[in-house]
């Protein structure tokens, strides 16, 4: 491969926690210099941070105003946004197919396309992995998506909307006890007691029924065992039922139905166990795992095409002095853009490659306004720090301001913080629409 090219086209597919903070920074460094072309494509015209879909889905934060448009960032940060949903790889011509989109009642909006690269990234990310439990896709809620999270709010309102009318109790199930359905449940419990104060007079915690299921023996199974026993205290405390060594073998329009005959009745079921890449990348005629990510170099090149890389949960990356994948976590995707816009620029030099190298800052799961719990400066040799209280709770928030920093730089990060703080004076401490 030539390792001088004039004005390349980088195209990133994935505008999530790798990609958008990648092409702001190939952006700035090269776009606005002209020594690379910078195309960000994304299905969604708006980025909202997927560790906070929890968030959204209970209405804790208004993803309107914590959104960011792709077109305005782009205009700021010298890159271009392409909307489109990506179809297929053609690796012998360089270019990327992007399928047709359509508008909600059908009406095509732009065509099948094709785009030219000479580099091209996929941080594609990830989705709810239903290992093909019977009934799963058809009744439950997943929190993959911007959309999924605002279907999941809407569905919610309406439950306890009803339920209160009723004067009756609201159950909810969750499968996986990851952090995404331990922060969840935890979420669930704020957002009734909030509901509580706006009106639903005959709601509150305590007609709450939130049902936890997980297959391991404990819960938050990829955090060491003192943060998965804090964590399942602070939960039963709340009155969270959690259930662990519990199969689910089906999924019906009302329960799910475990290994053992149980059936766990609820009026909203969720799924939140396991994740897998897209499809799409194990049709490329590249080196995919079992959940169809995609196995990359230590360069985050893909193995058997240097000009494809790959970074954030649609990865698979073994270090050298490891015998661990890095983990699908957002700290993760955001290490890997910040290598892979340093690789850019040594390639475009005609330097060598500098390997990635994954450093775990540590892990930390929020209980919504009660708590928080995790471990700092870790690594994944072990070695971790146990924390929780107001100290997790501020390095919690934290995580999201670096994020917001990475994107807007920290005067505009501090100024929407203030923003933030003006608007909880104004509206509901609850999106109630």
């Amino acid at each position: 491969m030539s390792k001088h090219v004039a004005s390349p086209h980088i195209v990133i597919v994935g505008g999530g926690a790798g990609g958008l903070p990648l092409a702001t920074r190939l952006g700035k460094r090269l776009g606005k210099r002209g020594r690379a072309r910078i195309t960000l494509v994304d299905g969604n015209t708006i980025h909202v941070w997927k560790p906070r879909f929890h968030e959204v889905a209970t209405g804790s934060i208004d993803s309107d105003l914590d959104a960011l448009d792709y077109r305005g960032h782009a205009r700021a940060n010298h890159y271009h946004f392409e909307p489109g949903i990506l179809s297929g790889v053609d690796r012998d011509k360089r270019q990327i197919l992007l399928a047709p989109m359509s508008d909600h009642e059908g009406r095509e909006i732009l065509p099948e396309r094709s785009l030219p690269y000479d580099q091209l990234v996929l941080a594609v990310g990830s989705q709810g992995n239903d290992f093909n439990v019977p009934g799963v896709r058809q009744h439950c809620l997943f929190l993959d998506t911007r959309e999924q999270a605002d279907r999941f709010h809407e569905r919610f309102l309406n439950v306890c909307l009803s339920a209160n009318y009723a004067d009756r109790p609201v159950s909810i199930a969750i499968v996986g006890a990851g952090a995404t359905g331990v922060e969840l449940a935890a979420e669930l419990h704020h957002a009734v007691a909030l509901l509580h104060r706006y009106g639903h007079r005959q709601l509150s915690r305590e007609r709450l029924h939130v049902h936890l299921i997980e297959a391991g023996p404990r819960i938050l199974p990829a955090l060491n065992e003192r943060v998965s026993t804090a964590a399942w205290g602070r939960l039963e405390a709340m009155g969270v039922d959690v259930y662990t060594d519990t199969q689910v073998t089906q999924a019906n329009a009302h329960a799910f139905i475990t290994g053992d005959g149980r059936e766990i009745a609820a009026d909203l079921l969720v799924w939140a166990a396991g994740i897998k890449a897209p499809a799409l990348l194990a049709q490329l005629g590249l080196e995919t795992n079992r959940i169809n990510q995609l196995v990359v170099e230590p360069t985050l090149q893909a193995r058997g095409d240097d000009r494809i890389w790959g970074i954030g949960d649609c990865v698979s990356c073994i270090l050298k002095d490891g015998d661990k994948p890095v983990p699908p976590r957002a700290q993760s995707a955001q290490q890997m853009a910040a290598q892979t816009a340093d690789n850019f620029e040594r390639l475009l030099a005609g330097k060598p490659l500098h390997p990635f190298v994954y450093r775990d800052r540590g892990s930390l799961v929020s209980l919504s306004q009660f708590t928080s719990i995790g471990t700092l400066m870790g690594n994944l040799r072990g070695g971790q720090w146990f924390i929780e209280g107001w100290l997790a709770r501020s390095m919690y928030i934290s995580l999201y301001r670096l994020h917001q920093a990475a994107l807007y730089g920290w005067p505009r990060t501090l100024l929407l913080l203030t923003i933030g703080r003006f608007n909880r004076l104004v509206r509901p401490r609850l999106k109630l629409h």
